[in-house]
């Protein structure tokens, strides 16, 4: 697999095509995008072109509508990771801006679609809307493929108990704390990642010792006390955890943390980079009266989340 990542359609003209293309923000790569980018890679498979992903960043509502930006599930960077799992051998990361988002839905399938990434099948799901102001149903797409000399699919939703899968579903219950229902959507654990930071040391005198993750500006972070599972990203070791995420309420905080106890000890050393996997929700973060309570409240914490642990086998 020949693997590119452009970042401007400048980048891509005349390295990107034949394909066949999958566009949409993909934010999350939740199983609905999954089932798309499956569909066409299969094709791409009996077109013999690269199966290719389009997507954007920043958010297009970052122009289009400034005051509903979203969070994001993940990040850009994770975002690229789970296309290339997915199957993607092309992708572009297309700058979303003013003159983009002024396109007229002809002149983005003409200029981006047809001569910038030279499509043979365009993929996309049922709900697809494009060009200024949405202009661009599946219709239009449809109606302008055979004018380019591309197929136009429309892919289903695809439900889970009875809902349609989404990112803003998604979304919905990350912000409600129901990260085992958001899991099954994304097809995996809700992730956060980064490097480990120094926290304010008042967990190690006080109440337990934690390692500390620093916030991704934009990623949409859930509130609360989770059972984790806490990866090393340099050597795959894990542990499990309890994670806290919120603004330490009991210490007067104010700004967000991302505070994870190990319910096991480290081999030797403190991991340097972490992704912590958010797998069962346990308690809202509250303010206690003092620390000493806070710590109850933690052991307590402590041993539902072994409980979990001890049951997971018989969950898979």
């Amino acid at each position: 697999m020949n693997q590119k990542v452009f970042f401007s359609l400048e980048a891509a003209r005349g390295q990107f095509g034949p394909c066949a293309l999958s566009i949409g923000n993909f934010d999350g790569v939740h199983i609905g995008h999954q089932a798309l980018l499956g569909f066409a890679q299969r094709y791409a498979s009996n077109l013999r072109v690269s199966p290719a992903v389009l997507t954007f960043h920043p958010h297009p509502a970052v122009f289009v509508a400034p005051h509903r930006v979203p969070e994001m599930i993940c990040s850009l960077e994770e975002r690229l990771r789970r296309l290339t799992a997915a199957g993607a051998e092309r992708i572009l990361v297309l700058p979303f801006n003013g003159d983009v988002a002024r396109l007229t839905a002809e002149q983005f399938v003409s200029q981006i679609i047809s001569d910038g990434l030279r499509a043979k099948a365009v993929f996309v799901g049922e709900n697809f809307r494009f060009g200024y102001k949405r202009s661009g149903d599946p219709q239009t797409l449809e109606r302008l493929g055979e004018q380019h000399g591309f197929t136009a699919h429309f892919l289903k939703p695809v439900k889970f108990r009875g809902r349609i899968v989404s990112s803003s579903l998604v979304r919905q219950d990350l912000t409600a704390g129901k990260v085992s229902s958001a899991g099954r959507m994304l097809g995996r654990c809700f992730s956060l990642e980064g490097p480990v930071v120094s926290g304010h040391g008042v967990g190690k005198k006080e109440t337990v010792p934690t390692v500390n993750l620093r916030a991704v500006p934009g990623q949409l972070t859930p509130r609360g006390v989770y059972v984790t599972e806490t990866f090393e990203t340099s050597t795959g070791r894990h542990w499990p955890s309890i994670t806290n995420v919120g603004c330490r309420p009991t210490f007067g905080g104010d700004e967000l943390t991302i505070e994870t106890f190990f319910l096991t000890p480290f081999d030797d050393r403190t991991p340097e980079h972490i992704q912590i996997h958010f797998r069962f929700y346990l308690r809202a973060e509250r303010k206690f009266p003092t620390p000493a309570d806070l710590k109850a409240q933690i052991m307590k914490d402590v041993a539902r989340a072994k409980s979990y642990w001890r049951r997971v086998p018989s969950l898979y």
